[in-house]
């Protein structure tokens, strides 16, 4: 999605599926912790006044409306985590694979030398 959209500007907005089936209205966007960049949407569905969040990565911002490239069915069955609180790293990691989405494992710590293990001292020091 574009990453220069106010994401203040996508709340009201419609959504709709991959197949062009209206979702909803979005209620809400949260933004990634370390980068501030909109990251996930919820959902209005009037599915029993259930919000289902959406990943804003693939979606896309067509004519004012959002795009999501999932089925209705699959967004439906999203985990529910209520609105207005902060998504923790394990709910957005279950979004992400309830949505087949791969997320980047974060880099190893780098290899580095410490100095000698204690214990390991050379015999003739």
């Amino acid at each position: 999605m574009q990453t220069d959209i106010d994401p203040r500007n996508l709340i009201g907005r419609k959504a709709f599926d991959r197949n062009g089936t209206k979702l909803g209205t979005i209620d809400e966007v949260y933004l990634d912790d370390a980068t501030g960049v909109p990251e996930w949407a919820a959902i209005r569905t009037g599915l029993f006044s259930r919000d289902a969040f959406v990943p804003l990565e693939p979606s896309e911002l067509i004519e004012g409306t959002l795009h999501v490239p999932f089925d209705r069915s699959l967004i439906k069955d999203a985990p529910d985590f209520g609105v207005g609180r902060h998504l923790s790293p394990e709910q957005e990691l279950q979004l992400y694979h309830h949505y087949g989405l791969d997320i980047a494992a974060p880099p190893p710590f780098p290899d580095r030398d410490f100095g000698k293990l204690a214990g390991t001292e050379d015999a003739d020091a």
